[in-house]
């Protein structure tokens, strides 16, 4: 029998997304939460199940996103989802969705499969920035290639899916490239070894500044430092609106999602974060850190709390999100590379972001218009 497509209640998709998590397959990201929906509050969202017969096998989140003057159609976007067996067939997944959604008005399609196709080792990283000869990770043999990974792109393309990932890995959706560190497995020691001499010897300076890191609920105290690293390193930050919302639907679909950790030196808070976690991923969401005193190494006494936080958890892996494929030099996305490489772990590609454009005129149309934007 054919699986079939329809929607499903917030409760049956989070009932379905906790028993991933028990059953340790743990592939279902906070983006495919039904929690997300509520946080997305500019998109229109429904959550869909696969059935076979009457059992649900696979859950995805879609956030629909209107064209402009043309609010009848939509974008149908399952970020870093759905959540689906993409080790077959993906016809008998992808083509049910496909028929749902464009009986429903959407135009195109995206999703971003949660599968990884490579991975270097923070060795390998280290190397091919010190090397004049390399410039990217795809410069590089990766450490391991996944041939399941290999196969979705293989599927995706030959069935009209189009690629979204950019020259840099980041675009208007989620990033290709991530920088993880596994934890199953190992232990506190173990992943101080990991670390370079660098990031143990910051731990060790704000626990020898006497850096007090704790968890807590003081949103205004975290976007105000937010706003501030926003400011200096010339981003635009999010509103207290929006974190409101993020931790309230959240910690409403489950009291251990997301945490706040802030560190303090001598009674001044000189850095805080946000930790997601699903099952046994962890992700790093938001960072903040003062200018002042950042001698005493506030961000890097955070990071090793939600580390060991994580591992305590029974987590697998703790994401440290986007990165950009970049090992030159001279680039100024390499920074970014470094700091993470420094913690051990491992760059990791992902399958991308792919298109499959269900009204081909309205999807040129949509793409045109996003590209004159982005100008």
């Amino acid at each position: 029998m054919p699986l079939t497509v329809r929607p499903i209640s917030a409760e049956e998709h989070l009932r379905f997304v906790d028993r991933q998590s028990v059953d340790r397959q743990r592939a279902v990201s906070f983006l495919q939460t039904p929690a997300w929906a509520r946080v997305k509050t500019e998109w229109r969202s429904e959550s869909l199940g696969w059935f076979d017969g009457p059992t649900l096998v696979g859950a995805g989140l879609v956030l629909h996103r209107p064209v402009p003057k043309l609010k009848r159609y939509t974008l149908a976007y399952l970020p870093e989802g759905p959540a689906i067996d993409w080790s077959g067939d993906l016809a008998e997944w992808l083509d049910p969705l496909a028929a749902h959604l464009k009986a429903e008005g959407a135009f195109a399609i995206r999703l971003g499969p949660p599968v990884r196709t490579a991975t270097w080792s923070a060795a390998q990283v280290k190397e091919g920035v010190a090397s004049a000869d390399v410039r990217r990770l795809s410069d590089l043999a990766p450490e391991h290639r996944d041939p399941a990974g290999a196969r979705v792109v293989s599927q995706l393309r030959a069935a009209g899916w189009l690629a979204q990932s950019p020259e840099d890995g980041f675009g208007v959706g989620q990033p290709q490239y991530t920088y993880e560190i596994p934890l199953a497995g190992r232990t506190e020691a173990d992943l101080l070894k990991g670390m370079n001499q660098l990031w143990r010897r910051n731990i060790k300076r704000a626990e020898k500044e006497g850096v007090e890191v704790t968890t807590g609920s003081d949103l205004e105290a975290f976007h105000d430092l937010y706003v501030h690293t926003a400011e200096r390193d010339h981003f635009t930050p999010r509103p207290l609106a929006y974190f409101k919302t993020m931790v309230g639907a959240m910690s409403a679909e489950d009291p251990e999602r997301i945490k706040l950790y802030f560190a303090h030196h001598e009674g001044d808070l000189v850095a805080a974060t946000i930790l997601v976690k699903v099952g046994a991923h962890a992700w790093y969401s938001y960072g903040a850190s003062s200018t002042e005193k950042r001698e005493v190494r506030g961000s890097n006494a955070l990071q090793w709390a939600m580390i060991r936080d994580s591992l305590g958890a029974g987590c697998d892996v703790y994401d440290l999100r986007g990165i950009t494929p970049t090992l030159s030099a001279d680039d100024p996305h390499v920074g970014l590379i470094q700091f993470k490489a420094g913690t051990g772990g491992q760059a990791v590609e992902y399958a991308g972001e792919w298109d499959l454009p269900l009204r081909p005129v309205l999807y040129k149309a949509f793409d045109v218009y996003m590209k004159r934007r982005a100008r």
